[in-house]
Order: structure tokens, then sequence, then C-alpha cells
């Protein structure tokens, strides 16, 4: 998978050291990824869930993080719209981000 951007994760760690070794290893988890689907998403992360709209949440680290991405994917790319703590979530609306 291509991924829009590498600077989003290494920005978002920059500000919470504690989450660079679990983001980083998404980042590079995603983008050895060939998926067709949630069903091959699940296959990486188990606890991942649709939203809709082609927006996916990522829980990371036990779910103190979330990562909100875009996939399409028959082009293969990954847009990050969101990073963040799980209270940051819940103040966003997920679908429209």
């Amino acid at each position: 998978m291509r991924i829009i951007s590498h600077r989003t994760v290494v920005e978002y760690y920059k500000k919470h050291a504690d989450a660079k070794d679990v983001l980083e290893l998404w980042y590079h988890t995603v983008k050895a990824a060939k998926w067709k689907n949630i069903d091959d998403i699940k296959q990486h992360f188990n606890s991942v869930d649709s939203i809709g709209n082609k927006r996916y949440v990522f829980n990371i680290k036990g779910s103190k993080y979330r990562i909100i991405a875009k996939i399409i994917f028959i082009q293969q790319i990954v847009y990050i719209r969101f990073i963040g703590t799980h209270a940051e979530y819940d103040k966003i609306d997920c679908s429209t981000i």
C-alpha cells in the first residue's frame, strides 16, 4: 500500500514519544500490505473497524491511540486522515475527517 503520508506519523510521535514504536510498526505493516478489502486488513489488525465513506479506524497501543485512514483498495492508497488519543477521537466526526 502507498501511504499518504509518513510525515503525519512522524509529526505525531514527535509530540507523543510513547507512540513511536507502535506507529512505525503500523506504518511498515501497512506499507508492505496488498489489501483488497477489510477482511485482508483484519489479518493484520483485527481491531480495525469500517466507519463508512472508505474510512477505517485502527486501535493502536491497546486503544490508547486511534488512526483514521481512508483506503482506496483499487489504487492501493492509504490516506492518513487522523492520528490521536482515544479522547481526541471521541471529539471528532470521523466519517467526514
